[in-house]
């Protein structure tokens, strides 16, 4: 039976969706096609009628996340320093740190993208040249801008790779107090 064009695009959604918080969950490498498909009720042979290979999935998943991640948002809603600042404080939170599959891409994904395929890499690039250009605008300061991106994607990895929520909590609050001072700072 043949679907419509609808239906393999609800279908596409589903699936990007889907891996996307499968990914950050628990790693895109380590979960194969029939996981990926699984978890939308389908088979794995019908992977390959959405994309020719893991890899492009991969390379979709990545555009998506960061799109939407939470800190791609702000860039695009042209946020003020005071803004910017509140929504840090937030990034770096442990609701954050412990709801990895609706948070940020960057801290569980990034050693994958950092290893995967130029076209990966390249979208990764994109996206955070596009986010530290918006930041580098509202912070007047290009390297303040690289600066906190750093250091709350470091954060929160770092936070993550802890096994007690009392040192998680001291590596957000040290990184909050970072970002309050350095927004201060360079007022």
């Amino acid at each position: 039976m043949r679907y419509s064009n609808e239906h393999k695009q609800q279908t596409r959604e589903r699936l990007l969706s889907s891996s996307g918080a499968l990914a950050k969950r628990g790693g895109f490498a380590s979960t194969g096609v029939a996981g990926l498909m699984k978890a939308i009720g389908l088979t794995g042979g019908a992977f390959y009628n959405h994309f020719p290979s893991k890899d492009d999935l991969f390379t979709e998943v990545v555009r998506q996340e960061l799109r939407n991640s939470p800190l791609a948002r702000l860039a695009n809603q042209g946020a003020s320093r005071e803004r910017l600042g509140r929504c840090l404080q937030q990034y770096l939170s442990l609701a954050h740190l412990h709801n990895p599959e609706s948070g940020c891409p960057l801290p569980p994904l990034g050693v994958e993208i950092a290893r995967a395929a130029t076209p990966v890499r390249e979208e990764a690039e994109h996206w955070l040249v596009e986010l530290h250009q918006a930041w580098s605008a509202t912070l007047e300061d290009d390297q303040l801008a690289w600066v906190l991106i750093s250091q709350c994607v470091g954060a929160l990895m770092i936070g993550r790779m802890l096994a007690t929520e009392g040192v998680q909590s001291q590596v957000l609050d040290a990184s909050r107090q970072f970002v309050e001072k350095a927004l201060h700072e360079a007022d």
